[in-house]
């Protein structure tokens, strides 16, 4: 009797010793994973704070872009520092040019900071390029546009609005708010 308690007590503790050191091991990897878990949100935080001052530096260089065009559209003087087009523009054509250069810029950076979708700053450039002063605008910009470095969101933008004029150019309809392919 004695030796069935003692081997009972001996499978008991082996049993015990097993059990342990399978919980240890689960447990083990479960800080395993907690740990990898840990550094992927840190990186992921990390990622975020990222795109979050870069979307404050866009805004703010598209407040100073806004701040300089303000001051040029004010004062001649100062607009014809930024004449770079190759016809010689009226003052008042100047300005406008300015202008829609501003709105254009508003509508990319609104883009590129997520505040629109791809399909809805289509949607804004095809109304826009209804405005024979946005035409004349974008055509006359052509040249600055290639100079942009071809994977940037401004030439693929750019690309786009291309597109998009040469479709409306060759639609058979008056009805422009269709004309096109929105991107998906």
């Amino acid at each position: 009797m004695s030796t069935k308690t003692s081997r009972k007590r001996k499978l008991g503790a082996k049993a015990t010793v097993v059990a342990i050191a399978a919980a240890t091991g689960s447990l083990l990897a479960v800080h395993r994973q907690c740990q990898a878990l840990r550094i992927r949100l840190e990186q992921h935080e990390e990622s975020c704070a990222a795109t979050h001052q870069h979307h404050i530096n866009l805004a703010n260089q598209q407040r100073l872009h806004w701040e300089l065009l303000s001051k040029a559209m004010e004062d001649p003087d100062l607009a014809a520092v930024l004449d770079t087009y190759e016809e010689r523009l009226s003052t008042t054509k100047h300005r406008q040019f300015l202008f829609a250069n501003a709105l254009y810029t508003n509508a990319l950076l609104a883009y590129r900071i997520g505040n629109v979708t791809e399909a809805e700053l289509f949607g804004y450039l095809r109304g826009s390029l209804q405005n024979p002063v946005f035409r004349d605008y974008w055509e006359a910009a052509r040249p600055h546009r290639a100079s942009l470095e071809p994977d940037s969101a401004e030439a693929q933008v750019g690309r786009m609005v291309d597109k998009l004029v040469r479709d409306l150019d060759e639609a058979d309809t008056e009805e422009w708010w269709v004309v096109g392919e929105p991107p998906v």
